[in-house]
């Protein structure tokens, strides 16, 4: 479950300011997701099956014999053909095999063996693959679909916010027009109480303001 976008509202907050809803996942998969997320798991696909596990489980056992590929592929390597071309050194290793009793042809069934346990493997890797991709992408569709659903809630409460603060400009708006009527109310019956004509009759700002003007002078 991830946590809350925001605090709760503070007391006297006006509607649309009160807590976004938690985005609640599924928890299984949530959990997987978060295993699942950093390298080196158990269930990583084919990261951690050696060859030699893929040879032993093969569905077609590879019998055991003392000249196989393998065996083959170290005499290869070996320092002793080191630098032969590949004529040369195809002759030295069947004679080698020759003297020690060797089958070339047992050699190539082991090699084949071999090569149908990795594409076996590889199969079967392939297939789980597909697998965690689809599990995956399915997470992935109800997380989008909760984020949207929670992106879309936001938006509203966002806008019944804005549509508040324009309420509140034509209010106050409405309150300033009634305000200067009030003024120019009671300056006019201010005006009653002081003699007319005074050199501030003209001077600028509000009504109240030169009545008052007018009155200071009256009065001095």
């Amino acid at each position: 479950m991830l946590r809350k976008l925001f605090s709760s509202p503070l007391a006297g907050s006006e509607p649309g300011d009160g807590p976004v809803e938690e985005v609640n996942t599924n928890p299984a998969a949530t959990a997987a997701d978060t295993a699942g997320a950093g390298a080196g798991s158990a269930n990583d696909l084919a990261a951690n099956a050696g060859f030699d596990e893929i040879y032993q489980k093969a569905t077609n056992k590879i019998p055991k014999t003392a000249w196989g590929i393998q065996k083959l592929r170290e005499m290869a390597e070996s320092p002793h053909l080191a630098g032969m071309n590949s004529e040369t050194k195809r002759s030295a290793i069947l004679m080698a095999l020759e003297a020690a009793g060797a089958r070339v042809e047992d050699i190539l069934q082991d090699a084949v063996l071999r090569q149908k346990a990795l594409n076996e493997y590889e199969e079967r890797e392939e297939n789980r693959l597909r697998d965690f991709e689809a599990v995956k992408t399915e997470h992935n569709r109800a997380i989008q679909t909760e984020l949207d659903r929670i992106t879309a809630q936001n938006m509203a409460r966002i806008q019944a916010n804005m549509d508040e603060i324009a309420r509140q400009q034509d209010n106050f708006r409405a309150w300033k027009k009634r305000k200067t009527a009030e003024s120019e109310t009671i300056a006019g019956v201010a005006a009653l109480l002081v003699p007319q004509g005074s050199a501030q009759a003209n001077a600028g700002g509000s009504p109240l303001a030169v009545v008052l003007e007018r009155a200071s002078a009256a009065y001095r």
